[in-house]
């Protein structure tokens, strides 16, 4: 409850580290923030720039600090945010995995039958 209230109360998120996929990032979009985030790994599949936040890519203190200075909240829009990170729910997970499975079922099946 704690993590949720920080996460709708604040301006952004600060990403600054790189992450294979970095779910804190996605946590904060789903409470409809914008991520501020070093443009590698993870974060550039996530962070979308000027829709889901800001990426910066000089991993320095003076990187960051341009970005934060660029950053403006206003042009932001919470309710795009959270509905672009749906797509990396557990619903969203569990219905994509669903259909993976059924789908190389039928597929199994469909060429068991041609045998």
């Amino acid at each position: 409850e704690e993590k949720a209230r920080l996460y709708a109360e604040c301006i952004a998120f600060i990403h600054p580290q790189e992450e294979d996929f970095g779910i804190v990032a996605v946590e904060a979009m789903a409470a409809g923030r914008p991520v501020i985030a070093f443009g590698k790994g993870g974060a550039t599949e996530t962070v979308i720039e000027n829709e889901t936040g800001a990426l910066f890519h000089e991993q320095t203190w003076e990187g960051l600090v341009d970005a934060l200075v660029r950053f403006d909240e206003q042009r932001f829009s919470p309710v795009a945010i959270k509905a672009f990170a749906e797509q990396f729910s557990r619903a969203a997970f569990e219905t994509k995995w669903r259909a993976f499975v059924e789908e190389a079922y039928a597929n199994r099946h469909r060429h068991s039958e041609h045998l």
